[in-house]
């Protein structure tokens, strides 16, 4: 049996977020913190329980007991606040009470339901409810790791590359919007999943990107954040009305990238070029994964700009070298730029571009993106001149090496420039 130091961890990781969500499920936006408090203390018991007595056989089991206990007695001391004193206050102060977010009649009455079903339905409803429309993508992605993922308020910092005070403030402001905005907590109807829907894959694919693209140097921070992207998007597509090709195509898509995460990084921490990549590093579970996904996105007559970067995606697992397999890519990356451009995604073209008609091609169209704050704009022009234009191309590695925000890629730039 794991022991309590290594238990507990990982059961808030796991347990936390769906406890939390069945309780704001049961109270209401109005008592998050609320709910996030009981979750909290459910923990902090199973420590102190757990620290002297060892972990039960059943610790799940036993976390769940405990929440609902405690919530219970809140809502039976509110019960009895609203009936045997909140009457005898004066109008002003009863007002101000029920201001501050009493619990509704109908949550006080309800029984706490952490069955795996009433889970799983409340984090899809609370996936919908965070992805709303009135708070910024920043935020929404900040209460999908705190609340759906489990994160802590210094490993969300951490994923921000900010601190603790800026992300408690951003989540404070995001969870009184959702207050003003009265959001409910449930499934948009049929006729709206389309609409909503795109709002969450957007916060799911923002949320893998900040694992799979972080600066931050903390390895297993980023890995967590990919994994969790994942879960999300397979809670969706393991639920009938959200099963659509577009998701499958994002989880496709998420399973082709982190087939090749460990192959991204060396041991100093720096980006490891594909060229340069262990293809025996290469997952290929996740890849026949991502082939499967695939197959079911290819359902239907849509195709999004999941679609379009799953197949490019699904080519950068065959590493051969042909002008064939880049033209493909190329293709691809054109039309995903006429769907919706996106600078990152130029930027990845012009590599593609260059391995299928030459780096002097590919340097024409870098040069016109003119992405100068953009440190890989620079450490790609810089590997386009190598070998051709050494002063140039080493200019182009200073350049990136001025812009960039890890010790690793700095250091990485400057061994860039001594090759050159």
């Amino acid at each position: 049996m794991e022991s309590t130091n290594a238990l507990i961890p990982h059961l808030f990781r796991t347990e936390y977020r769906k406890i939390v969500s069945v309780l704001v499920k049961t109270f209401g936006f109005d008592q998050i913190e609320i709910a996030e408090d009981i979750a909290s203390e459910t923990f902090l018991a199973a420590a102190q329980t757990w620290g002297l007595e060892g972990p039960l056989e059943t610790p799940v089991a036993w976390l769940y007991h405990v929440a609902k206990n405690k919530s219970k007695t809140l809502l039976q001391r509110d019960k009895l606040f609203r009936s045997k004193i909140s009457p005898d206050l004066q109008s002003e102060a009863a007002a101000a009470f029920d201001a501050a977010g009493a619990f509704d009649a109908a949550a006080i009455e309800t029984e706490i339901d952490l069955s795996p079903q009433s889970i799983a339905d409340s984090q899809l409803q609370m996936m919908f409810a965070i992805c709303h429309p009135s708070i910024p993508r920043e935020s929404q992605i900040g209460l999908s790791l705190r609340i759906l993922c489990g994160f802590g308020i210094e490993e969300i910092a951490d994923a921000f590359l900010t601190n603790k005070e800026t992300i408690n403030k951003r989540l404070f402001r995001a969870r009184e919007k959702l207050r003003e905005e009265k959001v409910d907590i449930s499934m948009p109807a049929a006729a709206e999943i389309d609409g909503r829907l795109e709002t969450v894959l957007t916060t799911i694919y923002l949320l893998f990107n900040e694992g799979y693209y972080s600066e931050s140097q903390n390895n297993i921070l980023r890995k967590d954040l990919c994994l969790e992207a994942m879960r999300l998007c397979n809670m969706l597509v393991n639920h009938p009305p959200t099963d659509k090709p577009q998701v499958n195509a994002l989880l496709a898509l998420m399973c082709f990238h982190a087939s090749r995460f460990e192959a991204r990084m060396n041991s100093h921490g720096e980006i490891v070029l594909y060229d340069d990549q262990d293809e025996t590093l290469w997952n290929s579970e996740l890849i026949a994964q991502g082939v499967h996904f695939s197959n079911r996105a290819a359902q239907g007559n849509s195709l999004s700009k999941y679609h379009l970067e799953a197949m490019i995606a699904y080519w950068s697992t065959k590493k051969v070298d042909t002008p064939e397999k880049w033209e493909h890519i190329l293709q691809l990356y054109n039309r995903l730029l006429q769907i919706e451009y996106s600078p990152v995604a130029a930027l990845n073209r012009t590599f593609a571009l260059a391995k299928a008609n030459g780096k002097q091609a590919a340097i024409i169209e870098a040069e016109k993106l003119q992405l100068v704050h953009n440190p890989y704009y620079f450490a790609l022009l810089g590997e386009l001149y190598t070998g051709t234009a050494p002063e140039t191309a080493r200019e182009y590695f200073r350049r990136a090496l001025e812009l960039a925000k890890t010790p690793a890629d700095q250091q990485s730039m400057r061994r860039k420039m001594d090759g050159a």
